[in-house]
């Protein structure tokens, strides 16, 4: 049993876009310079993340009540929270938009109750004078047991302006202003089809960083959102029930770089817990894998964009398409499943050829072709488990495959909303001991998969008699 009580916030929206990205980012930006801070992302996001990781130094965990059970949440967040410094979450969409007009899994006030942290409210002052009170009274009183403490107002014309604003939010709800933002093109991220760009592609991030902080210094009242972090509640949190490991150590090649950066903190911290050594290694850079690894995990990211790079990495990608016909273990997830395909057909209408490892190729298109939470039920066995289990996911990618030839698919994938089913389709392609599919899978939704996929590695590994090398060292 975990008992936590540590401060920690979380800074939540009105609605998307309405700024929390960018203040979480200044917030954490400043106080990182002179506290602990560890960064939480409410939802299936993994550029946010990112971003702040490389603010805070610190791995960004996400939190996703949907995909967890509640007592795992709690278990994952009271493991990796900050004991001396603050711990703040960035939310999701706005403040009570959960899995369904009726549900609230998934939404940031339920990750709030959960795990007893005040809730900071950005909202977008652009063109509003007492209305502001009403909207914060509505978003305090819609659920009284969220812990509305303070809100911070965006888009503010002047000095003038937000005294008008604080002046009628706290006289007619009682909830405290804790600063604001004016309008800064200075210091706004691009964006792209898949949310903002990530961070390994912004210039002088560095730089833009340095700007907002000292912005938040000018108009935030940081001691006083440090004073409401004291608010947070005690945590009680048991560990969730973990098969046991199998005996000895396994090598696992994992790609991580521009083109492939979309993992849970939380599943690498897994499978290491059940033995794994994690080889990093850039597919857009390495020459080869990463050698004695008896298994490789393809995360998602950005293929399409770094495509011609990856296809010119020829001795790679013939390296994985031998390692897959050896009967390597092998897991693509959305990016890694386009990585995976016969190759990428952009946007432009380009084409560059990919590893090949089964009939099918990966097409952008301009719109969403799956969006949101799924359920996942194996049809076949796989690497992943067996025929009958299964696991909750969340899809999101603008690609489709085309081409492809009869396919005998192993994931039965349906999307339901508020207990309704809404879709089902199939999904899943494995060829040997790989597996490609677009679902995104936190493996803390059933851990069993990720043991499932290390035995296979284990497998492959004792009956090749692979050498074990040294943890420690990243492959680019």
């Amino acid at each position: 049993m975990i008992f936590l009580h540590t401060p920690g916030l979380v800074i939540a929206g009105t609605h998307s876009g309405v700024g929390k990205t960018t203040l979480c980012m200044g917030i954490m930006q400043v106080l990182s310079q002179s506290e602990t801070v560890q960064p939480y992302k409410v939802g299936p996001d993994y550029i946010d993340p990112a971003f702040h990781t490389f603010i805070t130094g610190r791995p960004c965990r996400n939190l996703d009540s949907w995909l967890l059970e509640a007592s795992t949440l709690r278990f994952l967040y009271s493991r990796s929270a900050s004991h001396g410094g603050v711990n703040l979450v960035e939310g999701v969409m706005g403040l009570y938009d959960g899995a369904g007009a009726h549900s609230r899994e998934g939404s940031t006030a339920q990750i709030a109750k959960l795990l007893g942290l005040p809730v900071v409210l950005v909202m977008d002052g652009r063109g509003m004078a007492a209305s502001a009170a009403a909207l914060v009274l509505g978003y305090r009183r819609y659920d009284p047991e969220v812990d509305l403490c303070a809100v911070i107002l965006n888009n503010v014309s002047s000095e003038g302006h937000y005294r008008l604003l604080k002046e009628a939010v706290e006289r007619d709800t009682g909830v405290r202003v804790a600063g604001y933002l004016p309008p800064c093109r200075e210091i706004e991220l691009a964006s792209r089809h898949l949310g903002l760009v990530p961070r390994e592609e912004v210039p002088a991030l560095r730089e833009k960083l340095a700007q907002l902080g000292e912005l938040i210094r000018a108009t935030l009242d940081l001691e006083l959102l440090l004073q409401l972090a004291q608010r947070s509640r005690p945590v009680f949190a048991a560990p969730p029930p973990l098969p046991e490991p199998s005996a000895g150590a396994v090598s696992l090649a994992v790609a991580r770089d521009a083109a492939f950066s979309f993992y849970y903190e939380d599943n690498l911290a897994l499978l290491r817990e059940l033995g794994a050594e994690l080889f990093f290694f850039s597919p857009l850079e390495a020459p080869r894998l990463p050698e004695g690894c008896c298994g490789l995990y393809l995360g998602g990211g950005f293929p399409e964009i770094f495509a011609q790079e990856l296809a010119l990495n020829s001795p790679l990608k013939a390296e994985i398409r031998a390692a897959i016909a050896a009967g390597m273990p092998v897991y693509g997830e959305c990016g890694g499943l386009m990585y995976l395909s016969e190759g990428i057909k952009t946007q432009e209408g380009a084409f560059f050829p990919m590893v090949g490892a089964f009939p099918g190729k990966a097409e952008m298109t301009d719109r969403l072709q799956r969006f949101g939470y799924v359920e996942l039920e194996f049809k076949a066995d796989n690497l992943l488990g067996k025929a009958g289990e299964g696991i909750r996911a969340h899809e999101f990618h603008y690609s489709r495959l085309v081409d492809m030839a009869a396919e005998n698919w192993c994931f039965h994938v349906s999307r339901k909303r508020d207990g309704v089913l809404r879709d089902s389709w199939p999904c899943g392609i494995r060829r040997q001991q790989m597996l490609a599919a677009y679902p995104h899978l936190h493996f803390y939704s059933n851990p069993t998969v990720a043991v499932s996929f290390l035995q296979c590695c284990r497998a492959y590994g004792a009956g090749k008699l692979i050498p074990q090398r040294k943890a420690g060292k990243e492959y680019v």
